[in-house]
């Protein structure tokens, strides 16, 4: 390929969890075999999200994961960061100069549920009643409450490989747990799932399976190198995810879920999204279609459907 820039060196920051560590080797690949010439290097930022063990409400929430490397980018000390999109806060929420430079293949978007190891499988259905189990999004725990409220939804905290240990150990303070199939997948840990959630009825959340890189709004050397690792396909997905979300004052800790999906011969884009109610009472829905070329605008009718129809007194925000 031939050099995009004349930059020679470059830094790209991410989280040090097993899991971020895996996706950043694949994006790492990816930026190296398109940028040769280059000298990458990978910075790790330990986020707050990491480092504090109780809910993340504690510490502002929306963010937790991504605030420091917003910091490291706003001031210089790396050139992009990378990040799973369902963890990246809504724009009400954030500080503004950071955007999406690159939007990888989007991954399996299913939960799974995870007993401890050397327990037969079993399915959320046949667990006992008063079962507790591990969670620590507000869209699983009302999903929970709305889908099976025989069971007990009970705060965690954690990287998946440490919340799989103490699970296993019985340090988790549940039964069972909620986890993302694309994460332990990067694990290698896919063995672990005793039931694989249906998405049409266990609603994934809003850019789940996407690994994203950003990078400074102005800083279009970056730009013009980020861009050839987007999927495209992908980044129509996210960006109708994103602007529902976005209508919605939503972020990753918001009881909803937005899935997209694309049909490329009759280019149209449909956003099914979903607000959930934190008590476990009946969800809002609602299903919005239109032009695969304007995804932004897709997703922002979806969002301002559920709003007029009661959403805001569900998540608690005021418009």
């Amino acid at each position: 390929m031939t050099p995009s820039t004349t930059t020679t060196q470059f830094r790209m920051g991410t989280r040090p969890s097993p899991m971020a560590m895996e996706q950043t080797g694949r994006v790492e690949t990816a930026f190296r075999s398109l940028h040769p010439h280059i000298d990458l290097e990978i910075l790790r930022i330990t986020s707050q999200g990491d480092q504090h063990r109780g809910p993340l409400a504690e510490i502002g929430g929306k963010g937790a994961f991504t605030r420091r490397a917003d910091e490291h980018l706003l001031d210089g000390r790396v050139e992009a960061t990378i990040a799973c999109a369902k963890d990246i806060p809504g724009p009400h929420d954030r500080a503004p100069g950071i955007k999406v430079g690159a939007v990888l293949p989007r991954e399996d978007v299913r939960d799974v549920l995870v007993l401890p190891a050397g327990r037969p499988p079993a399915t959320l259905d046949a667990l006992p009643p008063g079962t507790r189990v591990g969670t620590s999004a507000p869209r699983r725990a009302a999903l929970l409450k709305a889908l099976h409220p025989q069971l007990i939804p009970v705060p965690i905290r954690g990287n998946a490989d440490t919340r799989m240990n103490a699970l296993d150990t019985g340090a988790l303070g549940a039964d069972a747990m909620i986890a993302a199939l694309a994460g332990l997948r990067r694990l290698g840990l896919a063995d672990r799932a005793s039931q694989i959630l249906d998405p049409t009825v266990w609603l994934p959340a809003a850019g789940a399976g996407i690994v994203v890189i950003e990078h400074r709004a102005d800083d279009h050397t970056t730009s013009r190198l980020l861009a050839p690792l987007t999927h495209s396909q992908t980044r129509v997905l996210l960006d109708a995810e994103r602007a529902t979300l976005a209508a919605l004052r939503g972020g990753c800790l918001t009881a909803a879920s937005v899935h997209a999906t694309l049909d490329e011969e009759a280019e149209c884009v449909t956003v099914h999204a979903v607000v959930l109610d934190p008590a476990g009472g009946a969800p809002l829905r609602t299903v919005t279609s239109g032009p695969a070329a304007d995804p932004t605008g897709v997703g922002r009718r979806a969002g301002e459907q559920l709003l007029d129809g009661g959403a805001a007194r569900l998540l608690g925000v005021r418009l």
